[in-house]
């Protein structure tokens, strides 16, 4: 009886905490499970009621209802603006829908922060509920157990909508049957927009109410969409009920989790939802019971990547026919007419196990005359060049500070590079490549502070860390696809901050670390304090790890991963060990993915939590999408513009790096669908599909791939 009526507070707390994320959670559960939009933007139309909110409170009932009801319209009305922003996405997939929500939560903070201020808010809530009760002998306060009561009522009402209404059977239709709802005479469309209408609505009316529960600040946002994100999890997309005790659970563990097991607490959530996706990843849905197919070929990209294919095709034994085929992607190979890409990509990587040569590629001419000037291995090689060019230069054309940045964008292109094997190669879209990036940062600047400051050294255990990492997480990220990837990686992601924060002997916790021994490029050397050294070092190791990645990709490994990912039933079907594959890929991602962490290290003096968190997770995502998926180039300059325009750009506009990333997100996402790669207007091989394939809908391991194989871009 002691034990309980010492937490017996903290209890209750955490119902009324439970019940706030309930309520927020309802919204997202709506979004992504009727409307099939992932909302990572969530968090900010929470933030908009509780801003608005706590603007007009002023004490009085009046002042607590004239701010419920506008941050509730404020909220809706931005709900139905992003049904209208992510209309054109619709057949694009959620790692689009991700991109640009996440991009739009970045503009809409900027803007609250311009209007309302960077300091955290005062909420004035009326004089009668500004009191404290008894409950059980222990006073508490009197606007908790108001909200608790208003919660409940919330949620009844909206369960009542929901299975008792004709408005409720429609969303419901919206979700299972959208051409069955069609054709009753309702418009999907409509019903889609006023989903998420009602979604921002939930979510902007919990704000306000919540606001003296989680108040409007720094950080509120994204703390709020994080703990949504794991109740919706847990609790699942098909019952309100289900997510109401998940949110109970998650509120629960948020307070009298603190007080029972404080160091445990920190990491229960997102391990149980990372446990929880797992689970469901391994008893998944044949194929029949999954989402969509990927979108359907255009026929005029067809008809023109057809007739391409007749003007390069040649007669068959001439020199140069094979080699440029390969690398148009276009032309058929001799024998295969008709076989789609998926289909011929899943042969040649069976062809490369068995150690022959693939269908068709039998009269291959030898490779050197392909590397002639003006050969196909020339012309792919002279972007590479002309790179390596630019940026050899810089250290003569810019200033120590814009060398710095580009050091750090080379840091941070190694980890886009290490997403882009897991996302365009692999087709497993990856949230958490800053966990193998942070392995290998903290990695590097302990074994700084311990004495071995020499740079290949560094290297080497700080790759050996994160592939050592990656191995063990791996197993819980392979078997997945889709947005369940994208959640689980989140997961291991954020448990790997919550490491960061919690092992203050190890990383430093909040403060980070500083103030370890300059790095050395070789043994006997100095330690490397300018900027032009850490550069010129920099841009040595990513070389050699870009050449080795691109020297991997093309080779009949390369092959196997391009297959598995376009025609993974094929490749399952012919005996190939899929998830070994796809197990290596996580290893070596995570391996790259260290040495740039290692990097940032070197080149920045410095390490803290932000540097590898969840918006640089997203960063990194948005540099693979900029490049294209599947191009490796493509994804170093994206890291280059991110960072140019996080800490170069923004630099002539204090206080508005945020605005102008969110910007950046919301222009790739609708400008360059394919990234910089689909400018060059490759197909793969007539089938009216890009050749940087789009990533995988959710499926399980045995279902057959939405898109084909796309070919290898440098």
């Amino acid at each position: 009886m002691d034990l309980l009526d010492a937490h017996l507070i903290p209890a209750v707390d955490g119902v009324a905490f439970g019940l706030l994320l309930f309520v927020v959670a309802a919204g997202l559960s709506l979004a992504f499970g009727t409307a099939g939009v992932l909302n990572l933007s969530h968090g900010t139309l929470y933030a908009i009621g509780a801003y608005t909110g706590a603007e007009l409170s002023d004490g009085t009932w009046g002042g607590l209802a004239l701010g419920l009801a506008a941050g509730t319209a404020a909220a809706c009305v931005a709900g139905a603006g992003l049904s209208a922003a992510t209309a054109p996405l619709a057949r694009r997939g959620h790692l689009a829908q991700a991109l640009l929500t996440f991009g739009l939560a970045l503009i809409g903070g900027d803007l609250l922060v311009q209007l309302f201020g960077a300091d955290e808010l005062p909420v004035r809530v009326p004089e009668a509920l500004d009191s404290s009760v008894m409950l059980l002998g222990h006073r508490y306060p009197a606007y908790r157990l108001c909200f608790i009561v208003m919660a409940v009522l919330l949620a009844a009402f909206g369960t009542w909508v929901l299975t008792r209404t004709r408005m409720g059977a429609a969303v419901r239709a919206a979700a299972d049957d959208p051409q069955m709802l069609a054709a009753t005479g309702h418009n999907p469309r409509a019903v889609h927009t006023g989903v998420l209408a009602a979604a921002g609505a939930l979510a902007g009316a919990a704000g306000v109410l919540g606001a003296p529960i989680i108040g409007p600040g720094p950080g509120t946002s994204e703390n709020v969409l994080m703990l949504s994100l794991v109740v919706v999890v847990l609790g699942g997309l098909r019952s309100l009920w289900a997510t109401f005790f998940a949110a109970i659970a998650v509120g629960e563990v948020q307070t009298l989790g603190v007080s029972l097991v404080p160091d445990l607490a920190p990491y229960l959530l997102f391990a149980a939802m990372a446990a929880v996706l797992v689970l469901r990843s391994r008893f998944a849905e044949p194929a029949a019971a999954h989402g969509p197919e990927g979108p359907a070929p255009d026929p005029v990209a067809r008809l023109r990547g057809h007739l391409a294919g007749r003007l390069r095709r040649q007669p068959r034994g001439t020199p140069g026919t094979a080699e440029a085929a390969e690398a148009s992607g276009t032309a058929e190979a001799p024998g295969t007419a008709g076989t789609s890409g998926a289909d011929r990509a899943a042969e040649a990587a069976g062809a490369y196990r068995a150690g022959a040569a693939p269908r068709g590629y039998g009269n291959r001419v030898p490779k050197w005359i392909g590397r002639l000037p003006g050969g196909t291995a020339w012309r792919q090689a002279a972007p590479l060049l002309v790179l390596l060019v630019v940026l050899i230069s810089l250290p003569a054309l810019l200033d120590a500070y814009s060398i710095s940045l580009a050091g750090s964008a080379l840091a941070l292109g190694l980890l886009a590079v290490s997403v882009t094997i897991l996302t365009g190669y692999a087709g497993l879209p990856t949230l958490g490549q800053t966990a193998p990036f942070a392995v290998g940062a903290y990695a590097t600047a302990n074994l700084a502070d311990a004495g071995w400051t020499v740079g290949p050294v560094q290297i080497v255990l700080s790759a050996l860390a994160a592939a050592v990492f990656s191995a063990v997480v791996g197993p819980a990220v392979i078997r997945a696809r889709g947005t369940t990837v994208l959640m689980i990686t989140l997961a291991v992601g954020e448990l790997t901050g919550a490491v960061v924060n919690q092992l203050k002997s190890v990383t430093g916790g909040a403060d980070g670390l500083v103030g370890f021994p300059a790095t050395r490029a070789l043994w006997g050397g100095e330690g490397m304090l300018e900027e032009s050294e850490l550069y010129n070092y920099a841009l040595v190791v990513a070389v050699v790890a870009v050449s080795v990645t691109l020297l991997v990709l093309r080779s009949p490994a390369g092959k196997l991963l391009t297959g598995t990912r376009g025609a993974e039933a094929r490749m399952r079907a012919s005996g190939h060990p899929v998830g070994r594959y796809l197990l290596v890929a996580h290893i070596c991602a995570g391996a790259l993915a260290g040495v740039g962490g290692s990097l940032m290290v070197t080149v920045q003096q410095y390490l803290s939590p932000a540097d590898v968190g969840f918006e640089i997770a997203a960063f990194a995502l948005l540099a693979v999408v900029i490049g294209g998926t599947t191009s490796v180039i493509g994804a170093l300059l994206g890291a280059g513009l991110i960072v140019a325009t996080r800490d170069w750009v923004a630099g002539s506009w204090p206080g508005h790096g945020p605005l102008l990333l969110g910007v950046l997100f919301v222009a790739t996402v609708y400008v360059l669908p394919r990234g910089l790669a689909g400018l060059r207007g490759g197909n793969d091989g007539g089938n009216g599909r890009p050749s940087e394939a789009p990533v995988p809908e959710d499926r399980p391991p045995s279902a057959p791939a939405p898109n084909p194989a796309g070919k290898v871009s440098p």
